[in-house]
């Protein structure tokens, strides 16, 4: 049990236990003797104090010389001093390699410190990448049913454009059959009123020849005259009818060509919209070409993220292999 303090009776008491028991009463001894207490030179200090008192019982008997006493109590000192200086110097390295291996534990325990703390700040990166992978997937599940849809889409436009397609067709072939049958009708009538152009000029050749006959033979043909101006009176009539019908048939051409301009409109129209068409189908096309590279590009992503991953997972077990 350790004491307050350590005089020299109780170091004196110390040393004769000591030799007692058959040990040499050294600092050490005689230190943990008096239960660690004491400084190291206050106990040396009073063993050589004790060390030149002899005891009462060896007084008595029979001393040996004064030379042989001294060399031996100078060795004994001597021995007692190099014991003393080795038992210091051991116990100064062992402090100072005590306060090394403190510091390398102090070390030891930082760098163990900053490794949990590199583990902690390793395993919410692989949190937060787990949660960024999880994010990536559902973006990737939610564009894969877009892309389904714009398929959809597209197919459903594809299926519209080809119907447009083929109105179109059936416009044109409407159109074609109309600009065919205006043709026809157009020839028909040219010829028609060449027929009747040429009819009318042979029948105003025979009424001039007519006419100069009747002129010839007016004095002697008055009632022939009076038949000739009935007859003239009504071929103006069926000029001017013929005339009419003329009119007729121009403005039912100018009819058909209104016709036909209006079906040119509506083709207008047509291709138009067709042509519309085509150039959404285009762009969706292409905004299915750029999502199907952005999915292409996600995929990679998520790839070379996977792949980091595993390299930490890697990376994190064999860390925790070091620290078993």
């Amino acid at each position: 049990m350790a004491r307050g303090g350590i005089n020299k009776a109780v170091v004196q008491q110390a040393r004769q236990v000591l030799i007692a028991r058959g040990e040499y009463p050294s600092i050490d001894a005689v230190r943990i003797e008096l239960g660690n207490t004491g400084s190291k030179t206050t106990i040396h200090r009073y063993l050589k104090e004790l060390e030149g008192v002899k005891p009462a019982a060896l007084q008595g008997q029979a001393a040996l010389s004064e030379p042989l006493s001294k060399l031996v109590a100078q060795l004994a000192a001597q021995v007692q001093e190099e014991a003393d200086a080795q038992v210091l110097a051991a116990e100064a390295a062992f402090s100072e390699e005590r306060e090394q291996l403190q510091a390398q534990l102090q070390v030891a325990q930082q760098a163990l410190a900053a490794a949990h703390q590199q583990q902690q700040i390793q395993a919410a990166a692989l949190a937060a990448e787990s949660e960024r992978l999880t994010t990536t997937q559902n973006t990737l599940q939610a564009e894969q049913l877009r892309s389904a849809s714009l398929n959809q889409s597209l197919g459903e436009l594809q299926l519209r454009l080809a119907d447009k397609d083929e109105q179109v067709k059936s416009l044109e072939d409407k159109h074609r059959h109309a600009r065919d049958a205006l043709e026809h009708y157009r020839t028909a009538s040219r010829e028609q009123r060449e027929q009747e152009q040429r009819r009318h000029e042979a029948q105003l050749q025979q009424l001039q020849v007519e006419l100069r006959q009747l002129q010839q033979g007016m004095i002697v043909k008055q009632d022939e005259l009076t038949r000739l101006h009935r007859d003239n009176e009504r071929l103006l009539g069926e000029h001017r009818q013929a005339t009419s019908e003329c009119k007729v048939q121009n403005e039912l051409l100018e009819q058909r060509d209104a016709q036909i301009q209006g079906l040119r409109t509506i083709l207008a129209q047509a291709q138009g919209a067709s042509d519309e068409m085509r150039r959404q189908l285009q762009g969706l096309e292409q905004a299915l070409e750029d999502k199907r590279a952005l999915y292409g590009e996600q995929g990679r992503q998520l790839q070379h993220l996977q792949e980091e991953l595993l390299k930490r997972d890697e990376a994190l077990k064999a860390y925790r292999d070091a620290e078993r």
